[in-house]
């Protein structure tokens, strides 16, 4: 297996630390057409309605956010990322287990990990996509609400493309289809969240 390191950077840009992470290529460039260009851009910008939060979600919500505890210690930061999760992921019609497991697996839950690869945030973005379907701002990866509905409109596209095998978009996502470990540690990832939002 293949490692990478990620380099930890600090809110104001400087070096935090150095930590040893899973190898994740975090995507590669490929193609799109004009068409599926403005598909995403328009997807990116568009506005959507607020969505209601059930009783059900407040409490599932909750679980995640202690759960959290453990990778994201600031109660800010961490009811930051909950709540800009939980909306993206629905937003993009996606499992928040999923995208609590990709999370984990590419950053540890580390808002400005940047790999040498390039890949930033905590669902480790490669800037090229800001270019392709966003505002060109590289830096809007470090931020949590970018970051994440970046994270999330790749992996529903890769979704859509792969006819919602989640094995292959999620190789896709990581630059490594056809290759099984780093799905299967999402997905086990994946597995771990769900069970805490089952529980109670």
């Amino acid at each position: 297996m293949r490692y990478r390191r990620l380099l930890l950077l600090s809110p104001l840009g400087g070096l935090a630390g150095l930590a040893r992470g899973p190898a994740v290529a975090a995507g590669v460039e490929e193609p799109l057409s004009d068409a599926m260009r403005l598909l995403l851009r328009q997807r990116w910008v568009a506005a959507a309605p607020a969505l209601a939060v059930s009783p059900e979600r407040q409490e599932q919500q909750a679980r995640t956010m202690a759960a959290l505890v453990r990778w994201v210690p600031e109660p800010v930061l961490r009811s930051e990322l909950t709540t800009h999760l939980w909306y993206e992921a629905q937003r993009a019609g996606l499992s928040v287990s999923w995208m609590l497991g990709l999370i984990e697996v590419e950053s540890g839950f580390r808002k400005h990990a940047i790999s040498y690869a390039g890949a930033m945030g905590y669902a480790q973005v490669m800037p090229f996509w800001t270019r392709l379907i966003g505002d060109g701002d590289v830096s809007a990866l470090l931020r949590t609400q970018p970051n994440l509905r970046y994270a999330c409109l790749i992996l529903r596209h890769y979704l859509d493309q792969e006819r919602w095998d989640l094995t292959l978009a999620l190789g896709r996502y990581n630059g490594t289809r056809g290759e099984t470990s780093y799905p299967e540690r999402v997905l086990q990832a994946a597995a771990r969240w769900r069970a805490i939002h089952e529980a109670g």
